[in-house]
């Protein structure tokens, strides 16, 4: 296997064992969830993509993000956080904001 596939394989198994262990998931069901937000991080650094995730009330949202570097307004980062592995950011086109989902709550994408 070629180096770039071995990692993004390790990424999604991380991604996985990490929903099975705090989510509660099957490992099937953090399976098909780990790949759907490997696939959408992967599409949101080429273009604008619409996603559905589930809010933390339960509601169902809609929204339009993207993470290419072209489309982002410049940031000045004063402090250091630590990066958080439950959480996917993303830039809300729609709100001109950045916003963030739990990676375990992701519905579905479209292109």
């Amino acid at each position: 296997m070629t180096t770039e596939l071995k990692n993004k394989m390790r990424e999604v198994m991380k991604l996985a064992w990490q929903m099975v262990k705090k989510n509660g998931y099957s490992m099937s069901e953090a399976l098909k969830c780990a790949w759907v937000n490997i696939k959408l991080t992967a599409q949101m650094k080429k273009r604008i993509v619409k996603f559905y995730f589930q809010k933390v009330d339960g509601s169902i949202r809609e929204a339009y993000g993207t993470l290419k570097e072209s489309l982002l307004p410049s940031t000045k980062r004063t402090e250091k956080r630590k990066k958080n592995d439950t959480l996917q950011v993303y830039f809300d086109t729609e709100k001109s904001e950045y916003r963030s989902f739990k990676i375990a709550n992701i519905i579905k994408y479209t292109l």
